[in-house]
């Protein structure tokens, strides 16, 4: 692994540098890109510590939520055909237990953890800002939410073709 004298900001690079946003806004990690920042060389040791952590999900949050969904991710084999292989869209919530199960003699893993600790603190604390405003406030930035979303949603119709 790469040395660099500033841990904190490579702590934030490594894992925005994977970090997906879907059509939605929403964040996700792909399973695969994860599993070769954490150093796993096997797919098959990874895929115990991805279910080690959807047990442990299962077993302390009350509201089932897609933590881990299954997509198939194609690949070029050695002969120039495509494959299609199993990979997950992760939930930051996901890739927090993830780390929290990964092998704790890495040095990688140990900047994950606290990676997506602070991140998912800055969203509660974020989550708790937004509880404590008033109903007229909170209309006011749902308004613009829904305006914001509505130019996203033209933007990608225009450029699919649709008018």
């Amino acid at each position: 692994m790469k040395k660099i004298g500033d841990k904190e900001n490579y702590n934030n690079s490594i894992f925005e540098n994977i970090k997906n946003i879907d059509e939605y806004g929403d964040e996700y990690w792909l399973a695969r890109d994860l599993q070769k920042v954490l150093e796993y060389k096997d797919w098959r040791n990874f895929q115990k510590v991805i279910d080690k952590a959807v047990l442990s999900a299962k077993n302390s949050v009350s509201d089932k939520e897609d933590w881990v969904v299954e997509v198939n991710k194609p690949i070029k084999t050695g002969k120039g055909k495509e494959e299609f292989i199993k990979d997950y869209k992760l939930s930051r919530y996901i890739c927090y237990l993830i780390v929290q199960n990964a092998d704790p003699s890495k040095e990688v893993v140990a900047l994950g953890q606290t990676y997506f600790a602070i991140q998912t603190r800055k969203q509660e604390i974020t989550e708790q800002e937004y509880d404590s405003l008033s109903d007229d406030e909170k209309r006011f930035y749902q308004r613009k939410l829904t305006k914001q979303g509505n130019y996203t949603l033209q933007k990608v119709a225009s450029s699919a073709g649709v008018k």
